[in-house]
């Protein structure tokens, strides 16, 4: 299994910059590896986000293990304060 984060390089929030940032650095520091899927390259890949994640609103950064849905930078943040990164990614 493989981890997916959505993100984007195209916003105007600099909240999504820095939650992206975020979740990509703790990854790395922990060695983790993940796919990077730019959901600004087109509607379908953004709309392929939010029909994974269940919420017709969801903005990037998504956090999946494959198709299963991990969740949003609010859980990560959660999950990294609990010192329960691998069991939110679902590879413990």
């Amino acid at each position: 299994m493989s981890i997916k984060l959505y993100y984007t390089t195209v916003t105007a929030s600099r909240e999504v910059k820095s939650q992206q940032a975020e979740v990509i650095r703790i990854l790395d520091s922990k060695s983790i590896k993940y796919e990077l899927i730019d959901i600004s390259v087109g509607g379908a890949v953004r709309d392929e986000m939010r029909n994974k994640s269940g919420n017709p609103t969801a903005i990037p950064p998504q956090i999946f293990n494959e198709d299963q849905y991990c969740g949003n930078y609010e859980m990560f943040s959660e999950a990294v304060e609990a010192d329960t990164v691998e069991q939110f990614l679902k590879i413990a």
